[in-house]
């Protein structure tokens, strides 16, 4: 009896794809420790991984581990601006671009950039254009390229460390290395550097005191270069919060 050739024939003892399905994640607790065993209204962040210099092909890269967060950014450039009618022949230009993998969220994603990673990709360029020496720069533009590799909560505050290192690792001047750190308000209290599970779930009882934000800050020059929030937050929160960059600061 003829055969096709062309056809992948299956393994002979497979297994029900159920087996390999994530279970639910539970309830954020309101009170005690985190799900992690980090505590709460505390500058306790998850310990953190960084390497320069990984792409050989881009003029800087760098790569940190935040926990189960994973970034990759890779820095190309200076070079000349592809449309004569955006070159500034007194300051240079930065770009900026942040994407997910299909493969980094719970839910498998798309190529095609969409709304939220455009939204990122502005907020990041929002707080390292304050950093960056572009007067230096004329007639130049600097590209600046995240891929989120795994998404386990504050993205966007690993993401401005690690294009910050990134541009650093590519000789680019600065004024000050840019540090992201983010904060979760969750009724009464608030949680550093939260995890993708605590930013997407409510565990307080009213839909108030419900917030994030995000900081982008310059140590040695001690300001801010970005912020971001979203939700509802009480005053003490968001102080606390600006004041937490400068405890996480090495």
């Amino acid at each position: 009896m003829p055969t096709d050739t062309k056809r992948v024939r299956g393994p002979e003892v497979s297994q029900s794809p159920s087996l390999y399905f994530c279970r639910p994640a539970a309830a954020v607790p309101l009170h005690g420790p985190r799900a992690d065993g980090r505590q709460r209204d505390q500058v306790d962040v998850r310990p953190v991984f960084v390497r320069c210099g990984l792409v050989s092909q881009a003029k800087g890269s760098a790569y940190i581990e935040a926990g189960n967060t994973k970034l990759m950014c890779c820095v190309y450039g200076p070079r000349e601006t592809e449309r004569k009618d955006e070159t500034d022949m007194k300051c240079g230009r930065l770009t900026t671009d942040m994407r997910f993998a299909p493969f980094s969220c719970p839910e498998r994603g798309s190529w095609i950039q969409g709304s939220q990673d455009k939204d990122l990709s502005l907020m990041l360029h929002e707080s390292l254009h304050p950093a960056v020496c572009l007067h230096k720069y004329p007639r130049s533009q600097i590209e600046v390229n995240v891929m989120v590799l795994e998404n386990s909560g504050s993205v966007l505050a690993h993401a401005i460390t690690c294009a910050s290192l990134a541009l650093a690792d590519a000789g680019i001047e600065m004024y000050d290395l840019v540090l992201g750190c983010s904060i979760r308000q969750d009724g009464d209290s608030y949680m550093a550097d939260p995890s993708y599970i605590e930013e997407n779930n409510c565990s307080s009882v009213s839909s108030g005191n419900q917030g994030g934000l995000t900081v982008a800050f310059l140590p040695s020059l001690n300001q801010i270069s970005g912020l971001q929030s979203d939700g509802e937050m009480t005053e003490e929160t968001l102080t606390a919060s600006l004041i937490l960059p400068s405890f996480t600061t090495p």
